[in-house]
């Protein structure tokens, strides 16, 4: 395989909490190549949003870095100085939001924006820069284009909105987009037609491709590789098929295990993993799942589990896993 345009290496962020900090991200590690798409799936609170607010270095105020490193192209994205990095979000590595109520200004038309965020390109006119925008619009699915850029964000639906702020994202042209549970704020029909969107831009886009969610329908759409989350840990990474049809990791055997496509009888009564997740204030010494975990030993709850190679693609965090 190429050399990964994105490396994340044993990245840990913590926030201030008044009362400690809370270990959010712990030692994660992620790679991501030209052409491929890579899923980031996980229970709300696992660390999947801090982790990729730090691939551009959009953390909140409140939030440390407390060790390791991101690499793209080689470069440390969180040893550049402020200017590299706000010249690096946008034209290299571009973010669509998980909100698309929030995206835009609301009092600024459509095409105003939408040329705005070509601010980068000096090399084009302002009205090269609104027919390449129409020409994006179009292209991720948006009937009557030229009449969408003279609206409002308001005047569009939810799914008009999701789909323009991932034109917005592609105006730039970059390297690594990364989408932020890109379906959530939407219905059932939205849902679909932006996964069939991000599909369709699968096909001809050259540069790597982050999908947030917690759906894990929309990874086995869409993805190549997928790093599985719980309690600001990667527990689990591998193929699309390694981890729906070989999981490891017990948590990510629990994961699938919830999920309604995978049952086969009807059932009244939806799985649930019992237990909670513990308090990232005090991270457990040894596995953060033990306690959930019906394989889990004394030595799970006492000592930090090592990462198994299951093959070539896959590993796991886990003492129990096995190749």
């Amino acid at each position: 395989m190429s050399e990964a345009l994105l490396r994340v290496e044993n990245l840990s962020i913590g926030y201030d909490a008044g009362i400690g900090q809370i270990h959010a991200l712990r030692a994660a590690n992620l790679e991501a190549h030209g052409g491929e798409v890579i899923g980031i799936v996980g229970e709300s609170g696992c660390g999947k949003s801090t982790l990729v607010a730090a691939l551009i270095n959009l953390l909140a105020p409140n939030a440390h870095v407390n060790s390791g490193a991101i690499y793209y192209k080689g470069e440390d994205i969180l040893a550049m100085d402020k200017e590299s990095q706000r010249h690096l979000r946008g034209p290299e590595i571009a973010m669509v939001f998980q909100d698309p109520m929030t995206t835009f200004n609301p009092v600024i038309t459509m095409g105003d924006q939408l040329v705005d965020f070509q601010h980068h390109i000096d090399s084009i006119s302002s009205a090269e820069k609104r027919r390449r925008a129409g020409q994006l619009l179009a292209r991720v699915g948006i009937p009557d284009p030229e009449l969408c850029l003279t609206r409002y964000p308001h005047e569009l639906s939810g799914g008009m909105r999701q789909r323009a702020s991932i034109a917005a994202a592609l105006l730039m042209t970059p390297n690594v987009l990364v989408a932020d549970e890109p379906t959530t704020a939407l219905d059932v029909t939205m849902e679909a037609q932006i996964i069939h969107l991000l599909r369709e831009l699968r096909a001809d886009y050259q540069g790597a491709i982050i999908v947030v969610t917690h759906h894990l329908g929309v990874v086995a759409e869409l993805c190549d590789r997928v790093y599985v989350m719980y309690a600001g840990q990667v527990v689990e990474q591998g193929l699309v098929d390694d981890i729906y049809h070989a999981p490891k990791h017990p948590y990510t055997r629990a994961l699938i295990a919830c999920d309604p496509a995978h049952f086969e009888e009807h059932t009244p009564i939806l799985p649930t993993i019992a237990g909670r997740v513990p308090s990232l204030l005090h991270p457990p010494k040894g596995c953060s799942f033990a306690d959930r975990c019906d394989l889990a030993t004394s030595r799970c709850r006492e000592m930090a589990p090592p990462w198994v190679r299951i093959s070539e693609t896959q590993y796991a965090l886990c003492h129990e896993a096995r190749p």
